[in-house]
């Protein structure tokens, strides 16, 4: 596995907050977005891969990693609001997108809206659909969420205990992260208050219809894509949690244009057990795809 640390961040005022970034490399615009409870910290070893092919871009979201934490509700509308605002302060259009987790709602929500904006889009571990019921989680994590959504409950869980960062993070990663590999996804949530967006995040989950305007916004970028004949790119693993096989199965009768990748055996945070294969991958798509313009371009 790469061994490539942190990069320097830039950082831009978007709605009266700083957001923080990587930027690396120069051209056609890459952006990576991150999920919960993580940062462009994940992206650390993937965009080596990248770099020489385009512009990486890869943000923290508004409240996470080295971003601002305004007073917010921290809800999927918020998040999309700050994506959207980020991306018109930087200037940037003809994107290929790299999501994973929230990410991929995110960067999926942004190219419904913005169709002739978007080259093509890479992505894992995303949503790509809303969940009928709890019984999608397997074993503890079904009892979790519901916790996590409880109030109360939730509060002392994330506020107090940290447990996205502890718990969720660690027990969907094959691998042991490092100590310094904690302390780093640890650094953004020092306190219970500096915690509330990764409370919020698994509050947006539509299972069984709720909360609906998050429901909205997924059936509505879920026609989106079985609309869209731009490039995708899927990277599953076995037996994932998100992307599970049937879902797996469902993207390749319905989306057009669309690659599979097989990473082998994972979870949930894929760019900490497989980011040199995801790098590749993604690097020898965007190359077939042409959406490049590095030197090999």
């Amino acid at each position: 596995m790469s061994t490539a640390g942190t990069t320097e961040m830039r950082k831009i005022e978007v709605l009266g907050s700083r957001m923080a970034y990587v930027d690396r490399g120069a051209g056609v615009p890459i952006l990576l977005l991150h999920g919960n409870p993580t940062s462009s910290y994940v992206w650390r070893n993937i965009l080596p891969h990248l770099e020489a092919l385009g512009r990486c871009i890869a943000p923290d979201l508004i409240g996470m990693g080295q971003s601002d934490k305004p007073d917010l509700a921290y809800r999927f509308a918020d998040h999309a609001r700050y994506l959207e605002a980020f991306i018109e302060a930087l200037g940037l259009d003809e994107l290929t997108l790299v999501v994973h987790d929230w990410g991929s709602a995110l960067g999926f929500d942004w190219m419904a809206r913005h169709p002739g904006a978007v080259r093509g889009v890479a992505f894992f571990e995303a949503f790509l659909a809303p969940l009928p019921s709890f019984d999608v989680f397997r074993g503890g994590a079904r009892e979790l969420f519901r916790q996590l959504r409880a109030p109360g409950i939730g509060e002392q869980l994330v506020l107090e205990q940290n447990a996205f960062v502890e718990q969720v993070l660690p027990g969907a990663t094959l691998r042991a992260l490092s100590p310094a590999e904690m302390d780093a996804y640890r650094a953004p949530f020092p306190d219970s208050a500096s915690r509330r967006p990764t409370l919020a995040w698994p509050r947006e989950i539509p299972i069984a219809g709720e909360p609906a305007d998050v429901l909205a916004v997924i059936e509505r970028y879920r026609t989106a894509l079985q609309e869209s004949a731009i490039p995708k790119l899927l990277l599953t693993a076995d037996p994932g949690v998100l992307v599970p096989a049937p879902l797996v199965a469902w993207c390749r009768e319905h989306l057009p244009n669309l690659e599979v990748v097989e990473l082998g055996r994972g979870l949930h945070y894929l760019q900490e057990d497989h980011p040199d294969a995801i790098g590749r991958a993604i690097a020898e798509w965007i190359r077939r795809t042409g959406s490049h313009s590095g030197p090999e371009a």
